[in-house]
């Protein structure tokens, strides 16, 4: 008998992370390096705006690159040359089938919300991420992790490698629990118990658990691309809001989705349309991270 495929969500959630292909072709992977490449070079050169600057780790980030960068924002801004692959890369049938097993039994497109696209490149300096989960403070108490930790994630985020990579370092399972002593004692670039890095071949996806204990390490004499992706659930509200909305929403109206066609175009007006009305429930958000 044929091997059943994997349960992905139940290894989610029982990892808080999964390595998937994406099933783009050579032809796709060499085209989004060479858009990848552009839209670093127009932010190093400061002609794009939305970027990760150097040495900050969390938003807002200034719009300055003098200091370097480490990423890319809004890749599906129609301002940016070479948005209509990255729109379709987004929004791809692969994508979308693994975010909706990932949601959960009963997920339908109707249900799924439009966040981020952004690019992870080498930055101009070594620079490294210290120890955090993405959406609860290091300032929490193990009863206030626990308590935000029990609550559904409603969404699904991805890596997906251009280029090899193995950059993200994580706790495998600290998703499900509180931090231990160690942990909590760990200085913010400290080796801990358990910690792996998620190697990457160009081509594959690693979705993990935004709230799993987590780092960056990147270096600037080896080569990084790597898509950087977040798709929502309406169940999410507030949970999502802030997490999105603080990294710019003026663009969202406007992606364009020229480039899709048919039911893929209808699912991705839906995303886009709840991700505006999201916005307009929720106009401060503030942010999730103090740097």
């Amino acid at each position: 008998m044929p091997t059943p495929p994997p349960d992905l969500r139940s290894l989610l959630a029982s990892q808080g992370y999964i390595v998937v292909p994406s099933n783009l072709t050579p032809t796709t992977l060499a085209a989004l390096r060479a858009i990848s490449h552009n839209a670093t070079t127009l932010s190093r050169a400061g002609k794009w705006p939305h970027i990760r600057t150097l040495p900050r780790q969390f938003p807002p980030w200034p719009s300055d690159p003098s200091l370097g960068i480490w990423g890319v924002q809004q890749l599906m801004n129609p301002a940016l040359p070479g948005h209509e692959l990255f729109t379709q890369t987004y929004f791809s049938a692969a994508t979308i089938a693994t975010v909706k097993q990932l949601l959960g039994p009963g997920c339908e497109d109707a249900q799924l919300v439009m966040e981020l696209f952004n690019l992870l490149v080498a930055p101009d300096e070594d620079f490294e991420l210290r120890w955090h989960r993405d959406d609860i403070p290091p300032s929490a108490s193990a009863e206030e992790e626990l308590e935000r930790l029990r609550q559904p994630a409603w969404h699904a985020q991805w890596n997906l490698a251009l280029h090899e990579d193995e950059s993200l370092i994580l706790v495998p399972g600290s998703h499900a629990r509180a931090r231990t002593e160690a942990e909590r004692g760990a200085g913010p670039y400290d080796v801990l118990p358990g910690e792996i890095r998620v190697k990457l071949a160009p081509g594959e996806m690693a979705f993990y658990n935004n709230n799993i204990l987590h780092r960056g390490a990147y270096r600037k004499d080896v080569e990084r691309m790597t898509l950087h992706g977040s798709m929502g659930h309406v169940e999410g509200g507030a949970l999502r809001a802030r997490n999105v909305l603080q990294h710019g929403r003026g663009w969202i109206g406007r992606v364009d989705l020229g480039g899709l066609e048919g039911e893929e175009r209808r699912r991705a007006e839906g995303m886009r349309d709840r991700l505006v009305a999201l916005g307009s429930r929720f106009e401060e958000t503030g942010f999730s991270q103090d740097d």
